[in-house]
């Protein structure tokens, strides 16, 4: 059984800085899963934030978290983070990972929550 788990969430003043994690149980990311970082904010649709293909490879981002955030993957440990310095209001959202592989499957997180508020 395929199991995301987020962590890292929490309440920050604007400025400030969390790393979220993802743990992942029932897969290896090495045998070629893309894995990524989505953010849903109140009233809004899912966004992409992040992707990485492979440990040590390129991070993309979407434009609003470029130069702010930093995708990284451990593929020892099963697990990616994104580091977020300097976060803003308009980061809050519910913050979730996903790993996806041709031909096995796209796997999602239950999700976690930033607040970035003064």
């Amino acid at each position: 059984q395929v199991q995301l788990v987020e962590s890292g969430g929490g309440l920050v003043p604007p400025g400030e800085s969390l790393r979220l994690s993802c743990a992942a149980s029932g897969l290896a990311f090495s045998s070629g899963y893309t894995t990524y970082w989505y953010r849903q904010a109140p009233g809004k649709e899912r966004e992409w934030v992040a992707h990485i293909r492979r440990a040590g490879g390129d991070g993309y981002y979407t434009d609003s978290v470029k130069g702010r955030f930093t995708i990284s993957r451990d593929d020892t440990r099963n697990m990616i983070h994104l580091q977020m310095n300097n976060l803003k209001p308009e980061d809050t959202a519910v913050y979730y990972c996903r790993a996806d592989k041709l031909r096995e499957g796209t796997y999602w997180g239950q999700g976690t929550q930033v607040t970035v508020s003064s």
